[in-house]
């Protein structure tokens, strides 16, 4: 796609310099230009793309809502397609039960950014929900399933039958791309009890029945679905029946199949005044952080921590460390990876996602 760039500018602070070039490693904007991040562009005569960064799964949620008005709707809308533009990190999607529009990022601070972005530069204030981490949920063992799905109306009825069993999937797996995968589908059907056009519908349906797990609703990861066998009716089965076939069996077998919830964990790092450094510690250890090292400068006048801690125990840590260090602390933290959670915090989620989800019914 050929554009003309209309101008050039090297950016100094808030000062402009208006340049014709632009080298390697200079920093600069273009003006004029409709692009989104990671976008290259070249002079014409070099056909080459720089490769995207790594772009993280978030790892936090938000119900956000434009406060009444249709000028506000358009400008909130429009916010949105921009800053999904210039920051990967930022997902939206709207809420398929509560119709709420929904922004994910990779931490507190990294939202409450963009809905004061939307107060400041669109004037479109919002209205904010509470903060919610975006757990996952998982198995922990292999389970068969052999399910039929059977009904029968006044006219041409529904029939679908489907044999094979989940596992976990192993740490690291990857598909036909070389990208790591965590969720893979194994077609192991032989002969044609299961025609061979309705196989992609079973696969359809168990892909549709991991965006929602049976414990709190959350995504379904680590899982492996293989199909051995099953059964079809030369009237009553079709594509949709195979597919309902395939999500009923795969959200009825995972009870069995050892279900656990993952939350996110996050690699932070503190660095503050030395004097501080045991007060430090003792906050992570109290939010459930495991601590990888603590290091003291080569003058031994600052301290940095390392720790490892659940996302679900960091809201309200950056006023709780400036309290702590007079105002000298500060961290940073990033996204590592999944891991399970305790028992009986999963206890807890599994009452209050059916506590809510009984609430929802009875408004309903």
């Amino acid at each position: 796609k050929k554009l003309k760039v209309p101008r050039l500018v090297r950016m100094h602070s808030n000062e402009m310099e208006d340049i014709s070039y632009i080298g390697a490693g200079d920093v600069a904007a273009m003006f004029g230009v409709e692009c989104a991040s990671m976008d290259t562009f070249t002079d014409g005569k070099t056909q080459l793309a720089m490769s995207s960064m790594f772009v993280p799964e978030s790892v936090m949620s938000l119900a956000v809502k434009p406060e009444a008005g249709a000028k506000s709707q358009a400008s909130f809308a429009k916010a949105l397609n921009r800053f999904i533009k210039e920051d990967p990190t930022l997902r939206v999607h709207t809420d398929d039960h509560s119709k709420e529009i929904i922004i994910s990022g990779m931490g507190e601070l990294h939202l409450d950014v963009y809905v004061e972005r939307l107060r400041r530069e669109y004037g479109v204030p919002c209205q904010v929900g509470k903060p919610s981490v975006n757990y996952r949920e998982t198995i922990c063992k292999k389970a068969s399933f052999n399910y039929l799905h059977k009904k029968q109306t006044g006219g041409s009825g529904q029939y679908a039958k489907v044999i094979g069993y989940i596992e976990p999937l192993p740490e690291g797996t990857t598909g036909k791309e070389g990208k790591v995968i965590t969720y893979e589908f194994v077609n192991d059907v032989i002969g044609t009890n299961i025609p061979s056009e309705y196989i992609q519908s079973c696969a359809k349906g168990f892909e549709d029945a991991t965006k929602r797990g049976g414990m709190i609703g959350a995504q379904v990861q680590g899982l492996r679905v293989v199909l051995q066998d099953g059964q079809s009716h030369s009237v009553d089965s079709s594509d949709l029946a195979f597919r309902t076939a395939a999500a009923s069996a795969l959200r009825s077998v995972m009870k069995n199949a050892g279900p656990a919830i993952l939350e996110p964990i996050m690699s932070i790092e503190v660095t503050a005044p030395s004097e501080f450094q045991g007060i430090i510690v003792g906050g992570l250890n109290k939010r459930m952080g495991l601590i990888q090292s603590s290091s003291m400068n080569d003058d031994g006048s600052g301290s940095i921590v390392k720790a490892d801690i659940p996302l679900a125990q960091m809201f309200g840590y950056s006023t709780d460390l400036r309290s702590c260090t007079q105002g000298k602390g500060e961290f940073t933290m990033e996204y590592k990876d999944h891991q399970s959670v305790t028992k009986d915090a999963q206890e807890k989620l599994v009452r209050e996602y059916q506590q809510t989800k009984g609430e929802n019914q009875k408004k309903a």
